[in-house]
């Protein structure tokens, strides 16, 4: 009789969880021996960051109890695109590297958009996920690697030899490729020894941060130096690349200030040179009369910022005469409008353009102080000119609902100043921009733009709250958003320290009521029945207030001079007859439909 061949630990492993059994101890507990492929995984993390972003199932169970039993703080979500929102932002909102941990399948498969969102925004961050045993894929497994790879994202599948060392350059890679990667742990290795000896883990961890930018030659930079040289009218605009290159804001403050510069930014980049000159948001964004002295400009460098139809105000931001540099770290980057492009890290092109600029004893290049000194900026928009017709005490648009321009301009003398602003995807984007003041280039993040998604608007106030737990952690969302992603305004009413909520609610899907329902299309689907989201928040912890006119607004100044402790959730029920200016020009420029939105 020939005997049964011996059950793999694979084997024992799958036949425990179809069973609904526990698994056998494979004797691989005692971490001073061997450590488990979890518990090595969980060495990398407590190397690489401070918190991590998950959900808990069959696939990261152990990694998640090895990370809790060691009071390694773990911040869950309750849907898993969540835990990817969330580790996005805390990259947005601090510069580090985010991670997060899901089970395998539905788990993988609920954090496609946040992934997809997260590839084409260039965010680095390591997403730990279980998967499919070593021996193959069961009878409810997917190829996580395949999906993964069509959104544009790299998995690194976890085996038993060394797997800390593989951890260790997901993390490397997700920071030196600005990008983020999928750390896959197979699960018939959840309790299997690492099979390298316990020192060959001792490895020193990969920095995770940029490689140092090569040097550039005098050839690469001189026909920036000349045209700026040549320059009237100089303008810089920087974007995102500025932000999270070391050393690139100081460098492009003494730039500007060398040639009497005004400087623009891309809206996640607001603030980043400090405000003399500053124009503030170059863009669809941007202040009307400020885009005026904008297109005055005769020579444009643009430095780590995207050129999309939307930045370039669908080909209207620049005079058709302007000079145009662009320093970008990514070749593909190059606009058509570029003359002299520059591959090159942010950091290293300004200091060497500002460099070349020293100023003089006086303290600028220009004797006269250049093309700023002489330009006036135009004061910020006041309360008034925003409000309708014969309804200034109230803040009322012509409908009776509210005006959602002066409520912006009220909430940026409420709010605290030490803020962090988080911006979901909808019609409503364009208000907080042109209306609130921001503290630094951290504090304003917009998620969901670079994939034209809605509905990561409360996981991703989760990662900015816990990135910058020392100030208000402000959520704009619509009630579209808001409602596709409602399970994580638990997660935010327990993760704030000091939090509020404000929903832009037009009883409506805003963004497609105003591009599609205008040219003829049946609205029925883009209404919705009005939510009273204050009401929401109570049930869950928060206080708040359904508003109904400017006086309202006093619940939520009460509570700031309370101390701001805790989630507020202000519902603003605000016209669908006040169309936001960016949706304006873009419908006005739309051929044959509308354009989408992306900032950077």
């Amino acid at each position: 009789m020939t005997a049964a061949p011996a059950p793999t630990v694979s084997s024992i492993v799958e036949m425990a969880e179809t069973a609904d059994i526990p698994a056998p101890s494979t004797g691989s507990g005692d971490s001073a021996v061997r450590p488990t492929v979890p518990q090595a995984v969980a060495r990398v993390i407590r190397e690489n960051t401070e918190v991590l972003f998950g959900l808990m199932g069959n696939g990261n169970a152990h990694l998640i109890s090895e990370l809790t039993s060691t009071g390694f703080p773990l911040v869950t979500v309750r849907h898993e695109a969540g835990a990817v929102a969330a580790a996005d932002a805390y990259h947005r909102a601090s510069g580090r590297v985010g991670a997060a941990t899901v089970t395998y399948g539905a788990g993988f498969t609920n954090t496609l958009t946040a992934l997809s969102e997260a590839a084409l925004a260039r965010i680095p961050l390591v997403l730990i996920v279980g998967d499919a045993p070593t021996s193959g894929l069961r009878y409810f497994d997917v190829d996580q690697a395949g999906m993964a790879a069509a959104a544009g994202v790299e998995t690194v599948r976890l085996g038993a030899d060394d797997p800390a060392a593989q951890v260790r350059r997901a993390f490397a890679d997700a920071a030196s490729g600005r990008r983020p990667v999928v750390v896959a742990i197979p699960y018939d290795l959840v309790e299997v020894p690492v099979q390298q000896p316990a020192a060959a883990l001792d490895l020193p961890a990969v920095p995770a941060a940029a490689a140092e930018p090569e040097a550039l030659c005098a050839e690469d930079l001189s026909p920036l130096i000349a045209a700026l040289r040549g320059a009237e009218r100089p303008l810089l605009v920087a974007g995102r690349g500025v932000v999270d290159s070391p050393g690139a804001p100081a460098a492009l403050r003494r730039l500007a200030d060398s040639l009497g510069a005004f400087v623009a930014t891309s809206v996640m980049a607001r603030n980043v040179a400090g405000p003399e000159g500053d124009l503030g948001i170059a863009g669809g964004f941007a202040r009307t009369e400020r885009v005026e002295i904008i297109r005055q400009a005769d020579v444009v460098l643009v430095v780590g910022a995207g050129m999309n139809p939307f930045q370039m105000r669908y080909g209207t931001l620049l005079s058709a005469e302007a000079t145009v540099l662009q320093v970008d770290y990514r070749a593909e980057a190059r606009h058509e409008r570029t003359e002299h492009f520059l591959v090159s890290d942010a950091g290293a092109a300004l200091s060497a353009l500002a460099a070349a600029f020293q100023p003089t004893p006086a303290g600028n290049g220009r004797p006269d102080g250049g093309w700023r000194a002489h330009q006036p900026i135009p004061a910020a928009p006041t309360l008034d000119p925003v409000r309708a017709d014969g309804t200034a005490e109230e803040g009322l648009a012509a409908d009776g609902r509210l005006d959602p321009r002066a409520m912006a301009l009220a909430l940026d003398g409420i709010l605290p100043p030490e803020r962090t602003f988080v911006q979901d995807g909808g019609h409503f984007i364009g208000w907080v921009p042109l209306m609130c003041s921001v503290p630094d280039p951290r504090s304003h993040l917009f998620v969901g733009t670079a994939f034209q998604s809605i509905g990561l608007g409360f996981p991703s106030a989760v990662g900015a709250a816990a990135a910058r737990p020392d100030r208000t952690t402000v959520l704009v969302t619509g009630d579209g958003g808001g409602l596709m992603a409602l399970a994580d305004l638990e997660s935010f009413v327990r993760q704030a320290r000091s939090g509020v909520v404000v929903v832009f609610n037009d009883a409506a899907y805003g963004a497609e009521l105003h591009q599609y329902a205008v040219r003829g299309l049946d609205e029925e689907a883009m209404l919705i029945e009005e939510v009273d989201f204050a009401a929401l928040g109570r049930a869950m912890g928060a206080q708040g207030t359904k508003a109904r006119s400017l006086a309202d607004l006093d619940a939520l100044t009460d509570w700031v001079a309370r101390g701001a402790e805790g989630v507020f959730v202000l519902d603003l029920p605000i016209s669908r007859h006040v169309v936001a200016e960016y949706m304006a020009e873009s419908m006005a420029g739309a051929q044959p439909a509308p354009r989408p939105l992306s900032v950077d």
